[in-house]
């Protein structure tokens, strides 16, 4: 199981081009990896002071950012995990898309602790988790803050995910190692997270970057603190025990 996280930095707002722009970095994260995890809201940037200003860039689970990766998706036969504003009628969500290797949406995942500003326009996450199985591995997804939660982090542990697509829009402080407390949370766990952060600024609030590929044991490999790219790992060496009698490639 080969994986790729993207580093990105979107423009906050409709029609700002981000999607365009996250495109080719999910083309080339595609063409060799199977699981390819985007940011968490990805190609509409973040901080939105209320429902009104996020329903601008909101759309629904098969809009344009969906038709955009199912494509690419398809064309390479590897998943796709996307954060995205959903719109589903009379309330918004803060979510997740996972695209399968033919192209067709399997999953919506509602992120189920909302940082602050997520409340000025989203509502926690009523669909549940899920155990995908990929390539022999079972794979889940969570959005950012949901590391922060407790019962999730046990849910990891109980239901024994082997990796957890990890769309992020993680906040930089000064004095937070941030891979180090991605670590520690991961402690009960044997899960390793590939975690796809956006950098940069929104009004006051800078992004950490530094995507990564991570377990409790340490750090796989990571990105810069800024600029877009990709970062992949192959994971099969770690779960080579898991993974005995499964075909390679895809």
């Amino acid at each position: 199981m080969r994986v790729a996280a993207i580093q990105f930095e979107p423009t906050r707002g409709p029609s700002s081009g981000s999607l365009f722009r996250l495109l080719p970095l999910v083309e080339q994260a595609a063409a060799d990896a199977d699981l390819v995890v985007c940011p968490e809201m990805a190609a509409t940037g973040y901080l939105f002071p209320s429902a009104e200003e996020a329903r601008k860039v909101a759309e629904t689970p098969t809009g344009p950012t969906f038709q955009a990766l199912s494509v690419i998706a398809e064309r390479h036969r590897c998943w796709v995990v996307c954060g995205f504003a959903e719109d589903a009628g009379d309330v918004l969500y803060n979510s997740a898309m996972v695209i399968a290797p033919d192209g067709t949406l399997v999953f919506v995942y509602r992120k189920l602790l909302l940082y602050d500003p997520d409340y000025n326009w989203a509502r926690p996450g009523d669909a549940g988790v899920a155990i995908l199985e990929m390539g022999g591995l079972r794979v889940s997804v969570g959005i950012c803050m949901d590391l922060n939660n407790p019962h999730f982090v046990q849910w990891l542990a109980d239901a024994r995910i082997d990796i957890c697509a990890f769309p992020t829009n993680w906040v930089h402080e000064d004095t937070v190692d941030m891979h180090a407390y991605w670590q520690q949370r991961l402690a009960p766990t044997h899960t390793v997270l590939v975690a796809a952060n956006r950098y940069g600024q929104e009004d006051d609030t800078p992004f950490s970057g530094q995507s990564a590929v991570l377990s409790r044991a340490g750090v796989l490999t990571a990105g810069p603190r800024a600029g877009d790219g990709v970062i992949a790992v192959d994971l099969r060496p770690l779960f080579s025990a898991t993974l005995q009698g499964v075909p390679d490639g895809r």
